[in-house]
């Protein structure tokens, strides 16, 4: 594990826990005709059988090679022998009373994630909250996830198999060409994605690719803590729409609460935000603003919000965030009143800014919430030891 000093960026190498030279999930068709090749298939079959093999795992999302019923036994059977398009191992799927689904991921190098799919009111169609790393670097003060030391980077077949999980539970296969489900994904679990940003543009390209998953990229959106240098580079390569964690609109209050801030300020975050590529079109850059009592929700907390997003001329809409209360945090939800007050002020000054309803609270899954259960387990077996530790201690001293 990783320890790293407050704000500096993570050197972080994606061990594969799905044997890389096995699984075909994650592969992009280039990667998956050389597979293909080292069985022995005929180089004049290997663009045939790609397609065949993509559409199988990406559209119909198969999970035995004996289900892909159009390509020949005797190539089923090569590639069972050789590979790989299963699952990780599922260790809870829990069910909020609000139709919230949770599930919890462990992969056999030991490791879990979690993820997160969240019903619309009318639960015809929801999101999709997905993770990028095992644990965080960034160490928000508000937050479960930052909690839990960063581990490693997920590789692009992790990220992609939670979307392919959630489609198996919600019984979506093959792809729909319309009334999705699951119709939208964020890039909001745990991690911060553009610390991992290769293999989650990777993953995303597969789940946008529209001879398969076919997701559109107007459907996704990639949330950063603000790291600048990446933001950019998200915009070209990817082209998703962009969220940024800002939780508080001065220097000294976000330096407390977000550490990254002391690497890259507001100034440089939101000069980043105004030039991301697309963010003077049509689509909006949202803004994540989580609501702490007496910390940002202060009548002055608006205004300044207000000015900043002016000033810096961005296309915005505020996504308010109540408090998402967890085991050990220092951190109050802001009064209902108060919410309301900062969203119509900005909402006066001609900003969207919705105050999100907290969803799938009853089992850790709101925002800000998610953290690996052997995780959990481990902090608290430890706090446990340390009780009996000192309940020995006393006990000799006395």
């Amino acid at each position: 594990m990783q320890t790293l000093p407050l704000g500096t960026e993570p050197t972080v190498v994606s061990r594969p826990t799905l044997d890389a030279d096995r699984t075909m999930v994650g592969l992009n068709r280039a990667e998956i005709g050389d597979r293909l090749r080292q069985i022995g298939i005929p180089e004049k079959q290997i663009k045939m059988r790609t397609t065949q093999v993509w559409h199988w795992i990406y559209y119909r999302g198969v999970k035995s090679f004996d289900e892909m019923l159009n390509v020949s036994k005797d190539v089923r059977q090569k590639l069972a022998e050789n590979f790989t398009i299963g699952r990780p191992e599922i260790i809870e799927n829990l069910a909020s009373k609000d139709g919230t689904r949770k599930w919890l991921m462990k992969f056999p190098d030991g490791n879990e994630v979690e993820t997160v799919f969240i019903p619309d009111k009318a639960k015809d169609r929801g999101t999709l909250c997905v993770s990028s790393q095992v644990g965080c670097t960034l160490t928000c003060k508000f937050c479960h996830t930052g909690t839990q030391r960063l581990v490693r980077n997920l590789t692009t077949a992790e990220i992609v198999m939670q979307f392919l999980v959630a489609r198996d539970h919600l019984g979506e296969w093959p792809t729909p060409s319309e009334g999705r489900v699951l119709s939208s994904v964020v890039m909001m679990g745990m991690g911060e994605p553009l610390y991992n940003f290769d293999n989650v543009r990777d993953a995303l390209k597969i789940i946008m690719d529209d001879q398969g998953i076919a997701l559109s990229r107007r459907r996704i959106t990639l949330s950063t803590s603000g790291v600048v240098p990446e933001m950019e580079r998200c915009g070209v390569e990817i082209g998703v729409n962009l969220a940024i964690s800002l939780h508080a609109v001065t220097n000294e209050v976000r330096d407390e609460i977000m550490p990254i801030n002391k690497k890259y300020p507001l100034e440089e975050l939101l000069a980043a935000c105004r030039d991301y590529p697309g963010a003077k079109g049509s689509r909006r850059i949202t803004f994540e603003y989580i609501m702490l009592k007496d910390i940002n929700d202060s009548d002055e907390d608006a205004r300044n919000l207000v000015r900043l997003l002016r000033k810096y001329d961005i296309h915005a809409k505020v996504n308010l965030i109540p408090f998402n209360p967890w085991p050990g945090s220092n951190y109050q939800r802001s009064e209902d009143r108060q919410i309301k007050r900062f969203s119509e002020y900005v909402f006066d000054a001609g900003i969207s800014a919705p105050i999100r309803s907290p969803r799938g609270e009853d089992i850790l899954a709101a925002c800000g919430q998610l953290k690996s259960e052997s995780e959990k387990m481990r902090k608290s077996e430890m706090l446990k030891q340390e009780a009996l530790k000192q309940q020995a201690e006393d006990g000799i001293s006395s």
